[in-house]
């Protein structure tokens, strides 16, 4: 991929965009991990646990862009993007039952191990917004991933604050399915011949998962009002 390209950019914003509405969760993670440590300790378990977690993540999402060239797989993968896309919009998270480390290296242990777990998501997302390139995937994980820890509180407040920022991700994951549906070799060539299908397919995609997470977190919100009252 060319540097400074129209291309270049809009990879890069979708994989910071990405990283920054799915690993919000991860930054309390840290937080939680070292919370009864005394605090000339917190820092230190917060910077090794980063560093670490950064390491288990880009070791996970250079394997998934290398899985993702297998026929078939960018597909199945778009698909469940499509499904994390609509989770991000209508699941309410809980962070309470998160146990702290016992000292210092349970801490680091906790964070590196929670952060694996709970970026799922988040790696098959970026490894399909990165479009193939390991360079993007690390670029992007460079710049996204030390916001998120050291900036974690201001994006939450933000988030709360501005509800339209999940909903501009979940588009910006929606897209990225779509884009990873489009552009499985299988079924490529049908696409790159129907282009006005192609648009219609992402523009689809993207106005059915923000309408109908938009329908199903409503309902929700309806249902736990009527239950307060």
């Amino acid at each position: 991929m060319d540097f400074f390209t129209p291309e270049f950019w809009s990879v890069l914003v979708a994989i910071i965009i990405t990283d920054l509405v799915l690993a919000g969760d991860n930054a309390i993670v840290i937080g939680l991990a070292a919370r009864n440590l005394p605090q000339d300790k917190q820092k230190k378990a917060i910077i090794w646990g980063t560093i670490g977690a950064i390491a288990v993540r880009a070791v996970l999402t250079l394997a998934v862009v290398w899985v993702l060239k297998i026929p078939g797989l960018l597909l199945i993968g778009g698909l469940f993007l499509i499904w994390i896309a609509y989770k991000l919009l209508v699941e309410d998270k809980d962070h309470g039952k998160m146990k702290s480390g016992d000292g210092l290296w349970g801490a680091i242990k906790t964070i590196i191990i929670a952060d694996a777990v709970m970026g799922v998501d988040n790696v098959l997302a970026v490894a399909g917004a990165a479009h193939g390139s390991f360079f993007m995937v690390v670029l992007g994980l460079l710049i996204s991933i030390p916001i998120v820890v050291w900036g974690s509180t201001i994006i939450l407040k933000w988030v709360e604050r501005f509800p339209i920022i999940i909903y501009i991700g979940a588009g910006v994951l929606a897209w990225t399915a779509s884009k990873m549906i489009t552009d499985e070799p299988l079924i490529k060539g049908f696409f790159e011949a129907n282009i006005i299908v192609k648009w219609t397919l992402s523009l689809v995609i993207i106005a059915a998962v923000i309408l109908l997470g938009r329908m199903k977190k409503t309902k929700k919100q309806r249902q736990s009002s009527d239950n307060n009252v």
